[in-house]
């Protein structure tokens, strides 16, 4: 009899602990409301610098942020939108300045920042979708999506170390986004080396680019002819 009563007791305590309701309450919270220290500076800085319909906007994160796009372009209608430490939720928080404004391409990197604070990958994704969504539905913007870079293992920033697996998930599910409107370069494959790694000569700290860094990324935009 007691024997039967353990084999019971078990058996219920799995089925309480596998619930939908308690695997939820296992689950760590997305962060959704996460802003970088810089975010609301950034965001009163492109009040300055307003968006018309004949620019194109670079929009991520601080690898986005991190050259002048008018300059390494030689276009002086290249506008950068990018926030160091954003993620897809600041992304989609901030995107309706740029729908409105209608631009000829939106060009867009982001995601990194989302995998170090261990936002699901499915979710990640899911915010590419609704970006999507919303930009076809309020404006006429040609919409290319950049592959997430690799890191280098040398890197000193520790919560983007060991997340080639995300990486390489999340990039091959936004290559299923291309359509006729949405172009994905995979910029990726041509910023890592032989082994998963960013290669060292295009960044100065295993995560950031350098000079050589965006001087490549310039000439895959041209090699393309992503900018026409």
């Amino acid at each position: 009899m007691k024997k039967i009563f353990t084999q019971l007791f078990c058996g219920i305590w799995l089925i309480v602990l596998f619930s939908p309701m308690a695997l939820k309450a296992q689950s760590k919270a997305i962060d959704s409301g996460y802003r970088s220290d810089g975010y609301v500076a950034r965001l009163e800085k492109f009040k300055t610098d307003p968006i018309s319909k004949n620019d194109v906007v670079f929009l991520g994160n601080s690898i986005t942020a991190g050259t002048n796009w008018a300059k390494l372009l030689d276009m002086p209608r290249a506008i950068n939108r990018g926030i160091s430490g954003d993620i897809t939720f600041g992304i989609l928080n901030r995107l309706q300045e740029i729908i409105d404004a209608n631009p000829r391409k939106i060009f867009i990197l982001i995601g990194t920042n989302d995998i170090a604070r261990e936002i699901p990958d499915a979710v990640i994704v899911e915010n590419y979708k609704r970006m999507l969504e919303r930009i076809k539905a309020g404006s006429s913007s040609k919409v290319y999506f950049f592959t997430i870079l690799p890191v280098n293992k040398n890197t000193n920033f520790q919560k983007h170390k060991g997340k080639a697996e995300h990486i390489n998930r999340i990039n091959s599910e936004m290559k299923k986004l291309a359509s006729k409107r949405v172009k994905v370069i995979d910029l990726y494959s041509y910023f890592v080396d032989g082994e998963g790694q960013l290669k060292e000569n295009l960044s100065y700290d295993g995560l950031h680019l350098n000079e050589a860094g965006y001087q490549e990324w310039a000439k895959i935009l041209r090699d393309g002819d992503y900018l026409k």
